[in-house]
């Protein structure tokens, strides 16, 4: 490896942008080669990078194999809607690079698992892009409920947003056509099924639309959700790691919309699952009575955390944490991250393993694959998450990982 971190951005768009400028303001690496199938992406990447660089050395790709073959490279950044997570990471992870990846994880529970065994066979550093944990007001809400100021956590709330938003401001029904001049949609759609071009279900509005994403469910499980584990994650109180962490039952309804609309995705949900240890997580849209953020609740109280800040039953709980952590006294000090992106780069060079690696960014998203899969089929789900298997559904089980367009597969 060089004095730098040699990467390789894989997506310029909504998220991409915002991650390849975090990565040009880290001292410890270079970015070398971006690749987007959108031409305009692809040139407004390449412009950026140089331009920072002052210089004409980055490549740019249309497909991302060419850029992981280059065999320079030390690490990429995948910034691609859902559906284009799970192939560019195996890729990459076998030909031994370290991966910065978007969350949610996949875009089905199986690629999860496909991509969890292949960093962990290759010994990949992973971190994703659930960058709450790498923020103070998080950490802190992990660590009053690590440290057990509330006692056993017998239930757990998670909010999540509901309905949809309007990323690209197409709306949500305009006619299918032609794909803007280059714009590769075929390899845009990849493994997912081929549906015509519409506008709606593109760049930024993917997301509503199950051939390529996964609702607000999927777009903020891995947030919300991820610190929830994060804060259970005590074995002291009878929870496992947050790394193994997973739900014993899942049940779940939801409100999807009318047959045929091009957004298509849960606009209301709620799940309800059964973990180890007697704790109940319920994850539902924050529109029906569950507060955005993570909430726990045990004997002494309860806490809860989001965006906005942290509110507790006792106050004091936060007041106490804080000092304690300044003081150095706490029996649990969880990690005190550089920031998400930095700390990526870091781990890159000192092989530490990151705060959000696969394994764990795959355990957060578990409950709402699941969650979505149970309010489809209407039954109850039994789950050895040890296994990571569906018990006794085959129906469900297949849904688990739906097959990929050829030539696409994993």
């Amino acid at each position: 490896m060089n004095d730098k971190v040699q990467i390789g951005c894989i997506g310029f768009g909504m998220q991409g942008a915002p991650n390849l400028y975090a990565l040009l303001n880290i001292p410890g690496c270079r970015v070398v080669a971006c690749a987007d199938v959108d031409a305009s992406h692809l040139t407004a990447a390449i412009k950026a990078i140089n331009g920072h660089y002052q210089s004409q050395d980055c490549k740019g790709y249309k497909d991302f194999r060419d850029l992981i073959a280059r065999g320079d490279l030390d690490a990429v950044c995948i910034s691609t809607p859902d559906h284009w997570h799970a192939i560019p990471a195996i890729t990459a992870a076998n030909a031994g690079l370290d991966i910065f990846c978007e969350k949610p994880l996949s875009h089905t529970l199986g690629e999860g698992i496909a991509m969890v065994d292949a960093v962990q066979r290759n010994g990949r550093i992973w971190q994703t892009g659930s960058w709450q944990r790498s923020q103070g007001l998080f950490r802190w809400a992990a660590q009053i409920v690590q440290n057990g100021y509330l006692g056993k956590v017998t239930r757990v709330e998670v909010g999540l947003p509901g309905g949809h938003s309007d990323f690209g401001g197409t709306g949500n029904a305009l006619p299918d056509g032609a794909p803007p001049a280059g714009v590769d949609y075929d390899f845009w759609i990849g493994p997912s099924k081929m549906l015509p071009f519409n506008p709606c279900r593109f760049h930024r509005n993917w997301r509503w639309n199950y051939n390529t994403g996964g609702g607000q469910l999927m777009d903020w499980i891995g947030h919300h959700c991820d610190i929830a584990h994060w804060g259970l994650a005590n074995p002291e109180f009878g929870c496992r790691p947050d790394d193994e962490i997973g739900p014993l039952e899942v049940s779940a309804t939801a409100k999807f919309p009318n047959q045929g609309d091009v957004w298509n995705t849960a606009t209301e949900f709620r799940i309800e699952c059964k973990y180890p240890n007697d704790v109940d997580v319920v994850i539902a849209d924050d529109d029906h009575g569950i507060a955005s953020g993570a909430k726990w609740i045990g004997p002494n109280g309860w806490l809860v955390v989001s965006r906005g800040g942290i509110q507790a039953s006792n106050p004091d709980f936060i007041r106490e944490i804080q000092a304690k952590e300044k003081k150095g006294e706490l029996k649990i000090q969880l990690y005190k991250s550089p920031g998400h992106m930095q700390e990526f780069i870091d781990s890159v060079k000192s092989r530490k393993r990151t705060l959000t690696p696969v394994e764990v960014a795959h355990r957060s998203q578990t409950p709402g694959h699941l969650g979505y899969i149970a309010a489809v089929t209407g039954r109850k789900l039994k789950w050895d998450a040890a296994r990571q298997q569906i018990i006794g559904d085959a129906e469900a089980s297949k849904m688990m990982l739906p097959g990929m367009r050829a030539p696409w597969h994993i």
